[in-house]
């Protein structure tokens, strides 16, 4: 596994890269050699985050941990990561849909993903689509008191979802046609 480490707002020393690279090197048996780990270490005041992303074919895993410790951050992410590639593995349909980036005793191995890591749908919910901006459905979705709303835009007429982030700023995802 190769990794591109980056600081935002720090200077990442050795012993830094060092232990970024043994944590998240952990994870190198369920890739091949040539896939690549996108690591960026940020300080702002006294937290420090971590966010990873490990592009694979037509996806990407990424995990993002934030603490007062820079290394406890580094444990964490390393956590965060391993689950959600064992639980991609299991929706693995067959060996050549985004498995090129895996290695071959990971896909065949028996070992299955946790109950608690497997997805289950409880709730369904249908309803209607009103036209309206992005800041009528920001609205609306503080109203109901959620974390996203899912709205078609008046202006054009495309399905999209606002969303709250973490610094209380708002976020929208619009389809690519």
């Amino acid at each position: 596994m190769k990794f591109s480490i980056k600081g935002r707002n720090m200077n990442v020393s050795e012993r830094t890269k060092d232990h970024v690279e043994k944590k998240i090197g952990k994870l190198s048996k369920f890739f091949v050699e040539d896939t690549t780990a996108h690591v960026t270490l940020s300080n702002q005041k006294d937290d420090y985050t971590i966010e990873v992303s490990i592009p694979i074919k037509n996806s990407l895993i990424r995990a993002e941990e934030t603490s007062n410790d820079l290394y406890v951050s580094i444990d964490l992410v390393e956590e965060v990561l391993e689950r959600q590639i064992k639980r991609h593995r299991t929706k693995l349909i067959d060996k050549n849909q985004s498995a090129s980036s895996f290695s071959e005793l990971f896909i065949e191995s028996d070992e299955t993903a946790d109950d608690e890591n497997e997805i289950r749908i409880e709730k369904v919910k249908r309803f209607d689509f009103k036209p309206m901006t992005a800041e009528e459905a920001c609205l609306q979705m503080e109203l109901l008191g959620h974390s996203f709303f899912v709205f078609k835009d008046a202006d054009t007429n495309e399905t999209c979802v606002v969303y709250k982030r973490k610094n209380n700023t708002y976020g929208i995802i619009e389809p690519e046609v």
